[in-house]
């Protein structure tokens, strides 16, 4: 069926400030990724999974222009001994990232990589995405991995001592950056990666990811600071038998903010948690939108995500889990909350379960209230003043999603983090 025209427009407008590389061993993907990319077109607000998040200015031609945030603060997960790899709106900077040489893993830029005829990475670029497209469409995730000009490929061996942290900066008003990771965990291997940092003015990243058997890879990002970026984020993960995949994003401030997370559990025994944490005020619009698909037995996913917002601020979840036939003793648990600071704030939710098995526990749930006046009333009985007590109980009701990072050092410094955001918006 061809496109509307006005779709076919919007699409081919895009496109055209946009080279494609056809050579090297990403060469294939990349066509095929921009055939997919022209069949479906670039979403407008009419797609059924764009109708809370209006996508025009992730899709027009040119970035619209975000001040660069100058914050005094140190930057997170600093004081961590990792390996940083930094990247300034979407360009690798050498002279800012340390040596990538760390037993365990191999650790590669896309762009040094792809010109090459073979890499290990050829079965995967562009796969996983491409799987992701069915049955919902993520044109955007089209789009990048046809035109990513850089990215890292990360190949887990081992158990490396650190982990490896990918830092995001923001340094042109009017940056526009498309940056493609792919992430191969051997059998047996365990791994962390960290994400921080605005990236752009506007930002399309997508990361693929393959987890073997018995393999394990946390993943902690934290999203801000620069209030007037905007980004589209997508992460496409493939769990073997008895794998780990868990997943946790704080974001604070931003204009627009859509993250995506397509997870496919293929082997029995596998676990996928997926959560994050939001705190937005004023023109913030923060979209998460999930799907866990179990397609094996016996396997467990939690997604958990809270938002806080205010002064007008916009949050949207969608979530679905599908439960495969045959994926019996699946364990699917999705709660999605959000605690309006005001009567102009809104929380949009659209949870939804697709189950074709008979031996499951399957739960969803999602609410949407303000700040608990009891619990308020207490702590403003015992001297806490009305600003700290209100602070405390946005802590406390962010907990659960901040719980599911499971490395502790990790998880408090995102509570420093929130903290920090909750003081100088008190």
């Amino acid at each position: 069926m061809a496109l509307p025209q006005p779709k076919a427009d919007l699409t081919e407008a895009r496109l055209a400030g946009l080279t494609l590389t056809e050579t090297g061993w990403t060469g294939a993907a990349r066509r095929d990724a921009l055939a997919r990319l022209r069949q479906m077109g670039l979403p407008t607000a009419r797609d059924e999974y764009w109708k809370f998040t209006r996508p025009e200015t992730l899709t027009q031609p040119a970035a619209p222009a975000a001040a660069v945030f100058d914050s005094s603060d140190t930057p997170i997960f600093d004081d961590l001994d990792r390996i940083k790899v930094v990247f300034v709106d979407g360009v690798f900077d050498a002279a800012a990232s340390d040596d990538l040489a760390l037993d365990g893993v191999t650790i590669e830029r896309l762009a040094d990589a792809a010109g090459a005829d073979i890499h290990w990475a050829t079965e995967l670029y562009g796969t996983l995405e491409a799987k992701g497209q069915t049955p919902v469409q993520r044109p955007l995730a089209a789009l990048n991995t046809a035109f990513a000009t850089d990215g890292l490929l990360i190949h887990v061996t081992g158990k490396p001592a650190k982990p490896i942290h990918l830092v995001h900066i923001h340094g042109d008003d009017a940056s526009d950056a498309i940056l493609h990771n792919v992430i191969k965990v051997d059998a047996g291997a365990e791994a962390t990666i960290l994400e921080s940092g605005p990236a752009a003015a506007r930002f399309n990243g997508c990361t693929e990811i393959d987890i073997a058997d018995g393999a394990t890879l946390h993943h902690v990002r934290m999203q801000g600071r620069d209030h007037e970026r905007r980004a589209a984020t997508h992460m496409f993960t493939r769990l073997g038998e008895s794998s780990v995949y868990k997943s946790f994003t704080l974001t604070v401030n931003g204009v627009l903010t859509r993250n995506e997370q397509v997870v496919e559990l293929t082997g029995d025994e596998a676990v996928a948690h997926v959560a994050g944490a939001c705190v937005g005020d004023g023109d913030f619009h923060h979209d998460d939108t999930v799907f866990i698909t179990h397609d094996a037995v016996d396997c467990e996913s939690r997604q958990v995500f809270k938002k806080v917002l205010r002064n007008g601020a916009t949050g949207v979840f969608q979530g679905k889990i599908l439960v495969q036939p045959g994926a019996q003793k699946t364990d699917g648990y999705q709660i999605s909350q959000s605690l309006l600071l005001d009567g102009d704030s809104q929380f949009l939710a659209k949870p939804e379960l697709e189950i074709y098995a008979d031996d499951v526990a399957c739960s969803h749930g999602s609410t949407s209230g303000a700040i608990d006046e009891e619990g308020l009333f207490y702590l403003r009985s015992r001297g806490v003043p009305e600003r700290e007590a209100t602070n405390l109980l946005t802590l406390a009701f962010l907990a659960e999603a901040v719980e599911e990072i499971e490395d502790e050092a990790l998880g408090e410094q995102i509570v420093a983090r929130l903290e920090g955001w909750l003081s100088r918006r008190g």
